[in-house]
């Protein structure tokens, strides 16, 4: 049985807050990024001012939102809140669209600089958010209770539902191209499109270890070790349930993934409360995105030959 967590509600609103900001942010560095190699739509006179001011926006929008909530400062602290976030909101567009369409075309490194933007420094928000709540790794997340039987059933959990997940991943590209009125085609997913067009292994293995080490860590912590017990002690433990599923898989911006990522996390919660260690579902998480980027390399060396 999961033990209760001492998550206060305003910490949480704030570290979601801080994760979205620092997405969006990638989003206009890896745009940024493709304006110094390839160039774009505007003169780097107008271009490298207005990334500037997107992102010191954005830096000044976490700042803000990092600091806990003062009634007597409320208003002013909200008012300069909405001026940054919407400043770095509407410029940061403007620099992407500048940039062009080409800087939104799936490659190794914009996958590592969104993965970094997104589980990197969502890691230190989580450390920054267990400081606040006077708590540690350990204590958080249980880390301690059993945690040789945890990793192991984790392992063991993964191994049984990778075939599962397959053929859940299959059905629903199925079900996209043959129901009759069905609109949405399946694409390919951002990670295989970046595998298949780089040409550069160290930039594979860049992204392999990002994908299979940092992104499942991040990604339990903040969904089932923060979100989780969070909504479930609030009385709902139904919706902290298949609201977090649903969330951890729509993160993942894939139709034809998306069944399959709502399953997994149906798994990893029910091993984190079975264990009341989150190291059961980060081992399951590890071992299921190695294996799976596994396939991904065979695939596209046979693919290649």
């Amino acid at each position: 049985m999961l033990s209760v967590k001492p998550w206060k509600a305003d910490a949480i609103m704030r570290l979601v807050l801080s994760v979205i900001v620092c997405v969006y942010a990638g989003s206009v560095l890896t745009s940024t990024g493709h304006y110094i190699i390839a160039g774009g739509k505007a003169g780097p006179w107008l271009f490298y001012p207005l990334a500037a001011v997107a992102m010191i926006s954005m830096v000044v929008t976490l700042i803000l939102i990092g600091r806990p909530w003062q009634a007597e400062r409320f208003g002013r602290w909200m008012l300069v809140l909405l001026i940054c976030a919407y400043s770095g909101l509407f410029v940061g567009a403007w620099v992407q669209r500048l940039a062009g369409e080409d800087a939104a075309e799936p490659s190794i490194w914009r996958m590592v600089v969104a993965t970094l933007c997104f589980q990197g420094v969502g890691l230190w928000l989580i450390a920054r958010f267990l400081r606040e709540q006077q708590s540690t790794w350990t204590e958080g997340f249980g880390f301690l209770n059993h945690p040789r039987q945890a990793v192991l059933l984790g392992l063991l959990a993964a191994l049984i539902f990778l075939p599962l997940g397959w053929v859940l991943q299959h059905a629903s590209a199925l079900v996209m191209t043959h129901l009759p009125h069905f609109k949405l085609e399946p694409k390919e997913q951002l990670p295989i499109h970046a595998l298949r067009v780089s040409m550069s292994w160290g930039g594979r293995l860049t992204f392999g270890a990002a994908a299979v080490l940092l992104a499942p860590v991040t990604e339990e912590v903040l969904f089932r070790g923060i979100l989780y017990p969070a909504i479930k002690q609030f009385g709902y433990p139904r919706l902290a349930l298949w609201s977090t599923s649903l969330l951890f898989a729509a993160v993942h911006t894939n139709v034809v993934t998306f069944v399959p990522l709502v399953a997994l996390a149906l798994v990893l919660t029910a091993l984190y409360e079975r264990t009341d260690n989150l190291l059961a579902p980060v081992a399951a998480h590890v071992l299921f995105n190695a294996l799976n980027f596994a396939e991904l390399l065979v695939l596209q060396r046979v693919g290649g030959l």
